[in-house]
């Protein structure tokens, strides 16, 4: 009786045994799965801490292209500038030279004249030398009368008079000489000026240009840093999501092939605008502009990661109005969209399978379909929108 009893123990401690051992084996490629998705969680954090350096980066390099930018029109407009004083100068310059050529053409006349003028001026100095300049007693005594008295006076007095203007002429022309002297040195005074300014005008031009040059080399090496940057962002988020959701894939599948219970809804999670979050999981893709590889695309949703088979809750109450396959909708996979009044409505693609049709009032928090990768897609995620009277905003607002 008691063999038997000993045997019947041993035979359930065997089968205990056996069986946990089957649970483990069966446990244990999901257990690796899941440690690779941890780490490759880890790697996440990593990367979007970095991602976070880069766009403050991207932040520093637009400032600065900003503020070379700013120099650079300051540079032009001094440029401007300059050029203008040096037209002006020029100008001057060329004022300068017409006056001095003016100048130096008057003074050849004047010489000219004040050479005629002096040999006049000496020949009659020789003559009343020759000749013996009457007096007042001579013209009295050689007077034959009163009438001669007269004329031989107003003849003396005319001749007087004649000298003088000689001598007038001569000294007129004496200071006019003396006045273009002066008029000439001013003018080459004015050109040395000048030139020696329009050189300074230049040389501050020639200086603007290197600037600009320079800046302008600048600025293109911080135009190329950016885009490099921003390449390297569109590397690592490429990895973030092949990664992950190749990962997160794998473990749905094996779940599923091990005989595994359907994945939880998980808790709700509200968002600060009114809705709720559809599933729990990280942005893998945010709102707006993406690099894609070949280029930039405008992503209207957002992309949340999570294994496939995960339930879709309802963001809010609502009249399911649009549900179409993967056939029907293309990039969008299975895809359906809930209208919640007011010119509000969420969109929700990608999805493995239906749990609501069109026409159906749903709940907030309702489970309507699960997640998938259906259409245009890289791995198991949900493809988030939200629409103000038909027009895609960044759900982050309302999440």
């Amino acid at each position: 009786m008691h063999r038997h009893r000993s045997v019947a123990v041993t035979f359930s401690v065997l089968t205990a045994a056996l069986i946990a051992m089957l649970l483990a084996a069966t446990a244990a490629p999901a257990a690796d799965l899941q440690d690779q998705l941890d780490a490759k969680q880890t790697k996440l954090e990593d990367v979007r801490e970095r991602e976070g350096v880069l766009t403050t980066t991207i932040t520093e390099y637009g400032d600065e292209i900003d503020r070379l930018t700013g120099e650079v029109a300051t540079i032009r407009n001094h440029e401007a500038a300059v050029a203008a004083r040096l037209a002006g100068k020029q100008a001057e310059l060329d004022g300068a030279v017409a006056r001095l050529g003016s100048a130096h053409d008057r003074l050849l006349q004047i010489r000219t004249q004040l050479q005629r003028a002096l040999v006049g001026l000496r020949e009659r100095l020789v003559a009343m030398y020759e000749s013996g300049a009457p007096d007042a007693l001579t013209i009295l005594v050689d007077s034959s009368g009163v009438d001669d008295l007269a004329a031989r006076a107003e003849y003396l007095e005319r001749i007087r008079g004649m000298d003088e203007a000689v001598v007038g002429r001569v000294r007129d022309l004496r200071n006019e000489a003396k006045a273009l002297v002066t008029e000439l040195r001013e003018a080459k005074l004015t050109i040395e000026s000048a030139r020696d300014e329009i050189a300074a005008e230049e040389q501050a031009l020639a200086s603007a240009r290197a600037a600009l040059e320079g800046r302008q080399a600048e600025l293109h090496q911080a135009r190329a840093t950016r885009v490099d940057a921003l390449a390297q962002i569109g590397v690592h988020e490429a990895e973030l999501e092949g990664s992950v959701a190749a990962i997160q894939s794998e473990l749905a599948a094996q779940l599923a092939a091990t005989g595994s219970a359907p994945l939880p809804a998980g808790p709700i999670q509200e968002g600060s605008g009114g809705l709720i979050w559809p599933v729990n999981g990280p942005i893998t893709s945010g709102f707006g502009g993406r690099d894609i590889g070949a280029g930039y695309e405008d992503h209207p949703g957002v992309d949340i990661g999570v294994p496939e088979g995960t339930p879709i809750r309802a963001a809010a109450a609502g009249t399911v109005v649009l549900q179409q396959s993967e056939a029907e909708s293309g990039g969008y996979g299975n895809f359906t969209c809930i209208d919640h009044g007011g010119g509000l409505s969420t969109c929700y693609a990608h999805q493995s399978s239906f749990a609501v049709s069109a026409g159906d009032s749903v709940a907030q928090g309702e489970v309507i379909g699960y997640v998938g990768s259906t259409g245009y897609s890289t791995g198991a995620h949900l493809h988030f929108e939200v629409r103000i009277y038909g027009q895609v905003t960044d759900p982050m607002g309302y999440l």
